[in-house]
């Protein structure tokens, strides 16, 4: 069932390419602020915390009782919050692979792809601007869960639409290439909007506008720049890069309906091409564990390795400059080589790294700062290798139909990844034992990943 012709490059017009990737430049903006160094690092610090816990163990700045009853009740109610966190993001994972087989499999069949890419950009936009109001006391804990997870879900969706567009823009000949180019340019783009961010809103007492860090002032107009730099540069891809050709327009299918369909591609995958249907069950679960990677290791970063909320940002740059030439390397490397190759060996080196960092969870910022930048420059290569992967195992004709059940199984169980980060901690009772649940995670994709076979080209 594979297309192993190797076709010359498709003369898709230069702002069409530009146009899709810009989409990854202006989303980084809720990856790398939201979801992974800032927000989501925010609904889990102290403001969070019952004020009498944090005063019992702060009692004034920069000085803390450690060892006695104080620490524990803090530590207890500070793991909790990540934990919850966790789980909150696991439920969303749940709703995500409900929902992604309607929405990769209509999309393709009516024809409407860039027209849901738009709405469901819209509303990540509209929750993260509403995390503007998350003000920083226990009070507004939940509703800071409830935005990041409907933020997130809808992200997820809108990247089943976003994905599949990366068929209209190549061809296997050049598909390593531009998806390596889409992230790449989406890591660059995280480090311009960090900039913009530790300069307007981290650094100093007093901000843009005035602004002060009272209540987490500072952090909820981050929030506010996420949203305005991620609606900006989706415009792009909205005007200039065309619908998608219906599959089916006339095609009507209830959910029962869609979801049997799904059910009956997969069987026959199992029983024609199996060599695709591995690569779809190893993707899902590997994709999960590089999500988790890039979720949790703003938290990580500050409340295991200490680092400062300047220092995350300033990480957070280094983090996705190397990424990014990671991801431009393995973009190389895949079209010279092979995509399974460059999958398994980033897999390997991120979980060495995340097994180092576990060991040495009490080795302070610089074991962070030398072995988290070696788990995100692992990890930018693995998902756009896989996003390649999944192009070159289509058939010819049907390159829509497999990029959707991509999508669908790379989100069927997003859940797998939040809940066993929460698992561990609250079994831990300690923040670092989050680092197990990724690494578990990621170990079982390599073992998946070996019973899929190079694809030739």
């Amino acid at each position: 069932m594979t297309n192993n012709a190797v076709e010359p490059a498709r003369k898709t017009p230069l702002y069409q390419t530009l146009s899709w990737a810009l989409w990854d430049w202006g989303t980084s903006a809720f990856s790398v602020l939201i979801t992974t160094f800032v927000f989501a690092r925010y609904i889990v610090s102290d403001y969070f915390i019952d004020p009498f816990v944090v005063a019992a163990y702060k009692p004034r700045p920069g000085v803390t009782i450690e060892g006695g009853y104080e620490e524990r009740v803090y530590n207890a109610a500070s793991s909790a919050l990540t934990a919850n966190l966790g789980w909150a993001l696991a439920i969303g994972g749940i709703v995500v692979a409900i929902l992604a087989p309607l929405v990769g499999q209509r999309t393709d069949q009516g024809g409407h792809r860039r027209r849901w890419l738009g709405i469901n950009t819209l509303v990540v936009i509209v929750a993260t601007l509403a995390m503007f109001f998350v003000e920083g006391t226990p009070d507004f804990f939940i509703l800071g869960l409830v935005l990041i997870t409907v933020a997130t879900v809808f992200y997820e969706m809108a990247n089943v639409n976003y994905n599949a567009m990366l068929l209209q823009i190549s061809t296997p000949a050049n598909v390593g290439r531009i998806s390596g180019f889409g992230w790449g340019l989406g890591y660059f783009g995280g480090i311009v909007v960090l900039v913009v961010a530790l300069l307007g809103f981290i650094l100093g007492d007093t901000h843009w506008f005035g602004v002060t860090d009272e209540a987490g002032m500072n952090i909820r107009y981050i929030a506010l720049l996420a949203a305005v730099w991620s609606a900006i540069f989706a415009i792009p891809v909205l005007v200039f890069v065309p619908e998608n050709k219906a599959a089916d327009p006339d095609a009507k299918l209830g959910i029962f309906a869609s979801y049997a369909k799904v059910f009956r591609k997969i069987a026959d995958l199992w029983k024609n091409a199996p060599n695709t249907f591995y690569f779809l069950f190893a993707s899902a679960v590997f994709r999960d564990g590089l999500v988790g990677v890039f979720t949790f290791g703003g938290i990580l970063a500050g409340k295991v390795f200490g680092l400062s909320d300047t220092e995350v940002i300033f990480f957070a740059i280094a983090g996705n400059l190397f990424a990014g030439l990671g991801v431009f390397a393995g973009g190389v490397l895949d079209d010279r080589f092979s995509s399974k190759g460059v999958i398994i060996g980033s897999l390997t080196g991120l979980v060495i790294s995340g097994t180092v960092l576990f060991v040495l969870h009490d080795g302070g910022p610089m074991v962070f700062w030398v072995f988290g930048l070696l788990l995100t420059m692992f990890v930018g290569p693995a998902q756009a290798a896989s996003r390649s992967l999944i192009a070159h195992l289509a058939p010819a004709g049907g390159e829509g139909e497999l990029f959707g059940l991509y999508a669908t199984t790379g989100r069927a169980i997003s859940f797998i990844t939040p809940a066993l980060f929460a698992m561990f901690v609250t079994l831990g009772g300690e923040d670092y034992w989050g680092i197990l649940g990724i690494v578990a995670v990621l170990a079982v994709g390599i073992l998946l990943m070996l019973r899929v076979k190079p694809i030739a080209r």
